[in-house]
């Protein structure tokens, strides 16, 4: 077969020139074909999107058993999109932030986010999940494989009465128990009680040096726990006011105390439609105020009519 097709000129009756190809049918027929079979090509090459590195994962228990989770991750700044894979399905209040604070467009499919980059070099993907946490009677279990370690912080009143991995480093945050855990599985067994956190051993579990372990970050929550009662006593006969009213928040920012402000002079509690009314904030810039709020031990934040309603801690007003 001819690779190349050959052309004749041959003269005409009238006395022009009639050019003729040989291979004019076999040409015409070969052309579609290797059109087609570039665009199939074209098509079974995958979409390249960007997967990021994890910078820090940090979660956040709520005492209905929801977690709020914040996951910075280091992307291609040339990637236009990113893939983030979720702990779960049950997805809400999804939120994507791009350096300086810029809002990103993301969508949820599934158990996976895509999120637009817009040349980002840093992503921040924060989202509430209902998956990780479980409850049998009086033992809730919070259970998480993750891929990167990160830091957990357990709700109000919280009693950890078992755990399968050790901790690396514990601490209390406004008496909240902050465990520091290592990429892996790691379930935590706890309960909720008015008393002290402290850890105890898990029954079941044999291991010595766990054993030791448990005892040990018991011993230390105490010691924090009185350390945090000194400090108010102390503001307490500095300041003469009643204990139940003293809050150290040395470093709460101006615009967070005048919503706890707002709240007070509103019964105590707002939806936080209404605080974006009155403070005139974007909806990302009042969520994150309210959360901060929250992990400083301030507020609590519950669902009313599939809105958040922002409300006045009792043992913090």
């Amino acid at each position: 077969m001819n690779t190349h097709a050959i052309t004749k000129a041959e003269p005409t009756p009238d006395g022009m020139l009639f050019v003729r190809t040989d291979d004019t049918i076999e040409t015409m027929v070969r052309v579609p074909l290797v059109i087609t079979g570039m665009i199939v090509v074209a098509l079974t090459v995958p979409i390249q999107s960007s997967l990021g590195t994890t910078r820090t994962l940090d979660l956040i228990l709520y005492s209905d058993g929801s977690a709020h989770v914040t996951n910075q991750l280091d992307v291609d700044p040339l990637e236009p999109d990113l893939k983030v894979d979720l702990f779960g399905s049950s997805i809400d209040n999804l939120i994507a932030l791009g350096e300086n604070d810029l809002l990103l467009s993301s969508e949820l499919d599934g158990s996976e986010a895509a999120v637009s980059t817009f040349g980002s070099s840093s992503v921040t993907v924060e989202y509430d999940i209902h998956d990780l946490v479980s409850k049998e009677g009086r033992i809730w279990t919070f259970a998480l494989d993750s891929h990167s370690p990160y830091s957990l912080l357990m709700p109000p009143n919280s009693i950890i009465v078992g755990m399968t991995a050790a901790p690396s480093n514990m601490d209390l945050r406004n008496d909240q128990i902050m465990l520091q855990l290592g990429a892996g599985l790691s379930e935590i067994n706890y309960i909720f009680g008015a008393t002290t956190p402290v850890i105890e051993p898990a029954p079941d579990n044999d291991n010595l040096s766990l054993i030791t372990l448990g005892v040990a970050l018991a011993v230390s929550a105490a010691g924090i726990a009185v350390l945090v009662r000194k400090r108010a006593l102390r503001a307490v006969a500095e300041t003469g006011v009643p204990e139940e009213t003293v809050i150290e928040e040395p470093e709460m920012r101006e615009d967070d105390k005048k919503i706890l402000i707002f709240l007070s002079e509103n019964g105590g509690q707002a939806l936080e439609s209404e605080l974006r009314k009155r403070f005139l904030l974007p909806r990302t810039t009042m969520w994150r105020a309210v959360k901060r709020l929250e992990r400083q031990g301030a507020i609590e934040i519950t669902k009313k009519d599939q809105q958040n309603l922002v409300r006045l801690r009792e043992d913090s007003s």
